[in-house]
């Protein structure tokens, strides 16, 4: 059998990683927007492309990851990034392919200073489900609040964060990637309210 990891990728390393950033930056910049990183996680080999692409993306040696126990995961982004793994409590970047491992990562993930609100970790969720549950969208950038569909996992995800009760400007950036691409971002400062139904 041979490993994924020794087969070639066609993902640029400058240019591709260039691309997938700005759409990053899009969706952090958008809350409610959808954007696509397919093209870009198709040119990957691995059991999570979508994951991989971010990874190569936005890891480098100065910072540190945590797959969540996806031992074949946390292999293939040491390989491609030379980024060391770190415990739930230190990384800066923490992928999340099981939901299960949801409410046990937001609840001890970092999630910066009064001083510091920056030293927080980002959390990249896989998000596979179909939107069913309605929701209020408000914080900066956005005039008033916004209605916006999303999935359970998404909706499981943002009551766990607010039940964090962070002081303002603390928090943690969410990403959620599915498996085919789709890329939707919640910047720590935006908060969601639940439409009673």
């Amino acid at each position: 059998m041979i490993s994924t990891l020794s087969k070639k990728h066609s993902f640029d390393l400058v240019f591709d990683s260039q691309k997938v950033f700005r759409l990053i930056l899009e969706a952090m910049s958008n809350p409610t927007r959808v954007v696509r990183i397919r093209e870009y996680a198709d040119a990957l080999f691995g059991d999570q492309p979508s994951f991989l692409a971010l990874a190569i993306t936005l890891l480098d040696n100065e910072v540190s990851f945590n797959a969540c126990g996806n031992q074949t995961l946390s292999a293939e982004i040491a390989s491609q990034t030379l980024t060391k793994g770190a415990g739930l409590e230190s990384a800066d970047y923490v992928f999340v392919s099981n939901p299960y491992r949801i409410k046990e990562v937001i609840e001890n993930v970092k999630h910066g200073t009064l001083y510091d609100p920056q030293k927080s970790a980002t959390v990249i969720i896989r998000n596979d489900d179909e939107p069913t549950c309605l929701m209020d969208l408000s914080g900066p950038g956005i005039c008033g609040s916004v209605e916006v569909q999303v999935s359970k996992t998404v909706a499981e995800a943002i009551r766990i964060r607010n039940e964090q009760n962070y002081e303002y400007p603390q928090g943690i950036d969410l990403i959620f990637v599915s498996s085919w691409g789709d890329l939707f971002a919640i910047p720590r400062l935006v908060s969601f309210t639940a439409k009673v139904s």
